[in-house]
Parts: structure tokens; sequence; C-alpha cells
């Protein structure tokens, strides 16, 4: 099998979505809630809503919100290195 900058960014995606989702179960279980600890920035108005962009006959809205925790940074970590054991 061959690796490719393709398989990789699979992987990094995928373990960005599951250390995502195990962080966000982890967070009422006491022992486990630092891996929801975390930080989330983005583009967004001076309201916290997506920027609008008003042209009179066309309106774009345009957002994005990103949070890294903990548990996503572990997949991250996780992913890479079955990358390397391909």
């Amino acid at each position: 099998m061959s690796k490719n900058s393709w398989t990789l960014l699979l992987l990094l995606l995928s373990g960005v979505v599951l250390g995502g989702f195990l962080g966000y179960l982890a967070r009422d279980i006491s022992w486990l809630s630092w891996l929801n600890y975390g930080q989330t920035f983005g583009l967004t108005g001076a309201d916290g809503s997506a920027l609008l962009l008003d042209l009179g006959v066309l309106k774009l809205q345009f957002g994005l919100q990103i949070k890294i925790t903990i548990a996503s940074i572990l997949g991250i970590v996780i992913a890479f290195l079955l990358y390397r054991r391909l």
C-alpha cells in the first residue's frame, strides 16, 4: 500500500472528528472532563454571528468556527502514528 497525502489527510480528519466526539462524550465524566478542554475560534462578526456581505441584490453569509480540544489533538497524534505504520 502506498502512502500519499490523501491518505494522511483522511486519517487526520478522522482523528480530529473522532477525538472531538470522544471529548464531547467525556465532558460530564469528572475524571475525563479534561479531554474536552479547549479553545474555540473562527471568523465571525462583532456580535458573534456570521459575517454578512450585502450587495443589494445578493446577500452572502460567511462563517467558520473551529474548536480545538485536547481529545482532538490526541486524535491527530494517533492518526499520524497510524499513518506512519502503514
